[in-house]
């Protein structure tokens, strides 16, 4: 059944004059395209080439935006002993072993990244089908699997605006660039580092083309093109 948007989306689409559009058109587009009563959030959609079901062709890795996302991010962290004091000390907002497990079993989810120390993912791996589906599971490959030592770092690094990129069951990678409300530099910023670090997370096992369409949108705006030459660029592609 289609979609049928209201008078607003309508009015903003009726700003698309191209089929594709320079990074910086789109971005600047995309916030004129802005018509909620909330500040929206700047999402970037890329198609790629790859094969989900094929191991060899897995994009999986982290970029930490240089003008963060324009909230507040709220870090988990699964940690006893020492560790747990370090990730205290370092400010994260929820810090636990069992009690905190038990919890997210119970229904608790008013986080944003979760965090494990290694000798907790025994624990931490019963709640796979609960944060695994959220995006939220602690990874080694994603680098929320750390020791102690390496608590403040990402718990830091979390608070100014790491976000984590794969692809999904249709190929796709989603990622949040910031709010509508940054300033066009800042956005086109944040996107040069996103695209940066999903080119060098290219795998092996890719073939043909690598990202097949992009596209940005605000949380309620339209989808604008991207021109991948363009978008590239960015990354010295």
């Amino acid at each position: 059944m289609a979609i049928e948007h209201g008078k607003k989306y309508q009015t903003a689409v009726k700003l698309l004059e191209k089929e594709t559009y320079t990074p910086q058109e789109a971005i600047d587009l995309a916030k004129k395209a802005a018509f909620a009563k909330f500040d929206e959030t700047l999402e970037l959609h890329l198609h790629m080439g790859l094969d989900p079901k094929n191991s060899a062709q897995q994009v999986r890795g982290i970029a930490l935006l240089p003008n963060g996302l324009g909230k507040k991010v709220r870090v988990l962290v699964f940690a006893q002993g020492e560790a747990a004091k370090v990730a205290g000390d370092a400010g994260a907002d929820h810090v636990g072993a069992d009690d905190l497990t038990k919890k997210i079993e119970e229904g608790f989810l008013d986080f944003d990244v979760a965090i494990a120390t290694p000798d907790m993912m025994g624990k931490v791996g019963r709640l796979g089908k609960i944060l695994g589906r959220r995006g939220l599971m602690p990874n080694p490959k994603a680098g929320t699997v750390v020791n102690a030592a390496d608590l403040p770092r990402v718990i830091g690094d979390s608070r100014k605006g790491r976000v984590e990129f794969k692809l999904d069951k249709t190929a796709v990678i989603h990622l949040p660039l910031g709010k509508a409300s940054f300033e066009p530099e800042k956005l086109l910023e944040n996107l040069s580092t996103v695209i940066e670090a999903i080119v060098k997370a290219k795998p092996a096992g890719a073939k043909g083309q690598y990202i097949k369409s992009s596209f940005i949108a605000t949380t309620m705006g339209p989808g604008i093109e991207l021109d991948l030459k363009s978008l590239l660029s960015l990354a010295g592609a």
